[in-house]
């Protein structure tokens, strides 16, 4: 049950997946109050998720007495320039892309709307695993894979606000092409879309699979390590472009822990290269799913700090 909480100053963060929605509620320092995740139902009616993120809003606001002083929406795919909405989303979540949330939820101040990744990378750059780094490089593993990167502790998002989407790196030009167009990208090779593709039906989440890998299934080990080559591919490639601090590893996925740390450092090991000996550290993130939520609380503070409580 939700609790009242006795401070007028207080933020909503909205993160908005294909499988699960998922809401924080915290103070003006980021300190979590509350939380709660439902599953998004059908992600392809509209009606089903959105009704029950407004519905949200409007039980703990109205528990409060008072509107949220920052409010944000942390949603897969590419924001808008104004972030007022999401403008590119193929084949997910269906009446997302060019949602207007700031009209949806009826609010008179803007409602920040940010790309997940762009999101969970304010998230542990605020409050995680990225805090004390400027040059990162940011990897969502779920669903999906996302990705976001900073230089010089400043969020790149490049002319339109595609950068970042390293999931849409192709590793196979022979292959499928991906949700963006892509042939055999990093998304394909390990993102929790395709695993039922990968394991000829055999499993259908990532979990299983690692599950059955580290129960010695021959079969789960051979698509499972595979996965984690592709992924140090991938990374070592990243590195060479960008010359980042660190890489951190989160989404649903990361959350096999050992079980993808040390097949990637063995990995590593073959494909990074290394001049003079310097080697990239690869950390986990530190906030798991509360990442995106917790960064778009960041960023809707960002802009409206000079905005009062309950003052709209």
């Amino acid at each position: 049950m939700w609790f009242r909480i006795f401070v007028m100053d207080y933020a909503i963060g909205i993160d908005l997946g294909g499988t699960n929605i998922k809401f924080l509620v915290t103070d003006k320092n980021g300190n979590v109050l509350d939380q709660k995740w439902y599953p998004s139902d059908d992600a392809s009616n509209k009606n089903a998720w959105s009704q029950k993120i407004k519905n949200f809003v409007e039980q703990i606001e109205s528990d409060k007495k008072c509107p949220a002083r920052w409010l944000g929406v942390s949603a897969p795919g590419m924001a808008s320039k104004d972030h007022r909405t999401i403008i590119s989303l193929p084949g997910r979540l269906k009446g997302l892309e060019y949602l207007d949330w700031t009209d949806f939820l009826e609010r008179k101040v803007p409602v920040p709307v940010l790309n997940d990744a762009h999101a969970a990378f304010y998230g542990e750059s605020w409050k995680g695993a990225a805090k004390n780094y400027k040059n990162v490089i940011l990897l969502t593993l779920g669903t999906g894979v996302g990705g976001a990167f900073s230089i010089n502790g400043l969020l790149q998002k490049g002319v339109t606000g595609r950068a970042g989407h390293f999931g849409h790196t192709s590793l196979n030009p022979d292959a499928p092409l991906d949700i963006k167009n892509s042939p055999g990208s990093i998304e394909m090779m390990i993102g929790e879309c395709t695993i039922k593709e990968r394991t000829n039906g055999k499993f259908l989440s990532t979990k299983a699979l690692v599950e059955a890998h580290l129960a010695g299934d021959s079969f789960a080990s051979q698509v499972w390590l595979r996965s984690v080559y592709h992924l140090a591919c991938a990374i070592a490639s990243f590195i060479n472009i960008l010359d980042p601090e660190v890489i951190i590893l989160g989404g649903g996925i990361s959350e096999a822990g050992s079980a993808l740390l040390e097949p990637l450092a063995k990995y590593m090991d073959k494909v990074e290269w290394r001049p003079a000996g310097h080697q990239v550290p690869i950390h986990l993130a530190e906030l798991g799913n509360q990442a995106g939520a917790l960064g778009v609380i960041h960023y809707a503070m960002m802009k409206q700090q000079s905005l009062s409580a309950c003052n709209y």
